[in-house]
């Protein structure tokens, strides 16, 4: 199960060091640009991560160099300062299209470029291109591939912001979830995927689609990586809780829970075997692990939650449908329409059930004197074939109660393919469960 040799596709580049690099000197941002796209024109062509950008090299290496002018004291650049970041093709980015994957014509999703977006080039990042994403972030995929077997989904609906950070395009890409976008793709491609608690990270700039349970979250190798890039788009975020939790989980290792019962079901036995392998080296590295029994409701959960996001998207699709119907894909078209036929009072009944089930949630945590949860975070490897990008079904309950997620690559591997672990946190502690990735990733010892 264990012994898998990545694929040359596959070469994700921590972020912290890299930064670090460019900031010092040490990596010249030009030479680093460079090797970058050179990497792109190896690979792009079965990877599939970006939309096409005539003119990309010109246009990144003329950015870069203002950059350098701009920062020519290595103390005084910025945190991100030449680090290339891929933006989901539902973001908008100032010189870029948004389509949303889609057919409808562009003009469609113009706006201004948002808070996130802004705040990661305040920070110097230079935007690598949009990424490749399913229609409108649902089910209907894109080209891209899985890095680590082209004949496999990267997962979805942030299918070219995993693939590209997988396969070394970029060390950090914007992605959105609205019920396992980001968490999936992440584990199916053998990287980090970080789920704010919900409304911690700005949707402004964002087509939405399903305002209640959407969610603004990041990709990258390792949880290091995503810290650095959580402080600088998460409101509020608490530097000295996150240094804190540092300090206090090397000394003190956290009690996981897991939830056993029908959720947990709900994984393949391949991936839950190696899921239990992950707890019991987690128990042998000094974490105290207790199971709780949870979720009997879970099939009422899922559903619950998918007719929010149908019938949120069905009215923030409402005049766009009417008009351009036939340029949806099947499986959107059947969603809206599904989301067509709940009426307001039911959507407001579903909604309410989000912050019982956070309540539930937590209440159980303390209960049990644990901290945090962990979980398989998708139901096993990425499956064979690019018709599907894979169920959510191991996100969906944590995304429904807007709680904090971290998805990890682990040292285990399924039919070849790397499967991953979800913590999952009371709502607003992202700075304390990011501090805890990177000490489950270094007792796991997780290969970069």
């Amino acid at each position: 199960m264990n012994s898998v040799t990545r694929p040359v596709t596959v070469a994700p580049v921590p972020l912290a060091p890299l930064a670090e690099e460019l900031r010092s000197g040490t990596l010249a941002i030009r030479g680093y640009v460079e090797s970058s796209l050179a990497r792109i024109d190896a690979h792009e062509g079965t990877v599939k991560a970006l939309l096409p950008e005539p003119g990309r090299r010109t246009r990144l290496l003329a950015e870069a160099a203002a950059l350098e002018s701009s920062y020519p004291d290595p103390a005084k650049r910025p945190p991100l300062y030449g680090v290339l970041v891929g933006v989901k093709d539902i973001f908008a980015a100032d010189g870029f299209e948004t389509k949303a994957g889609s057919k409808l014509p562009a003009k469609l999703f113009e706006m201004p470029q948002g808070p996130v977006v802004s705040a990661l080039k305040r920070a110097g990042a230079l935007i690598l291109g949009k990424t490749v994403t399913t229609e409108f972030a649902y089910f209907a995929p894109g080209p891209t591939t899985n890095p680590w077997d082209a004949s496999r989904t990267p997962g979805g609906s942030s299918s070219g912001s995993a693939a590209a950070v997988a396969a070394g395009f970029c060390s950090l890409a914007l992605g959105t979830q609205t019920i396992g976008s980001i968490s999936r793709p992440a584990v199916y491609c053998g990287i980090a995927g970080w789920k704010p608690s919900y409304e911690r990270t700005s949707r402004e700039g964002v087509v939405p689609f399903s305002p209640s349970v959407d969610h603004v979250g990041l990709f990258a190798p390792d949880a290091a990586g995503i810290a650095l890039a959580a402080s600088l788009i998460t409101t509020g975020w608490d530097a000295a809780a996150y240094s804190s939790a540092s300090g206090h989980y090397a000394r003190r290792r956290p009690i996981l829970a897991v939830p056993d019962g029908p959720f947990l079901a709900q994984a393949e036995s391949a991936a839950l075997e190696a899921f239990e392998a992950t707890v019991a080296r987690l128990s042998g590295s000094g974490f105290s692990i207790v199971r709780i029994e949870t979720f009997e409701d879970i099939i009422e959960i899922n559903e619950r939650h998918r007719r929010i996001a149908a019938a949120e998207k069905a009215r923030v699709h409402s005049a766009w449908f009417k008009e351009y119907g036939s340029l949806y894909a099947p499986v959107t078209r059947e969603f809206i329409a599904k989301g067509q036929a709940v009426d307001d009072n039911q959507l407001e009944l579903d909604k309410a059930g989000r912050l019982s089930l956070r309540t539930m949630l937590e209440r159980m945590l303390e209960e049990a004197g644990a901290d945090y949860w962990i979980s398989p975070a998708a139901p096993g490897p990425a499956a064979v074939g690019l018709d599907s990008t894979g169920s959510p079904v191991m996100n969906l309950p944590w995304t429904h109660a807007g709680m904090p997620t971290l998805a990890i690559p682990t040292c285990m591997h399924v039919q070849g393919m790397p499967v991953g672990l979800q913590l999952a946190g009371n709502f607003g502690t992202d700075e304390a469960l990011l501090a805890l990735g990177q000490l489950v990733e270094s007792c796991l010892a997780v290969p970069r």
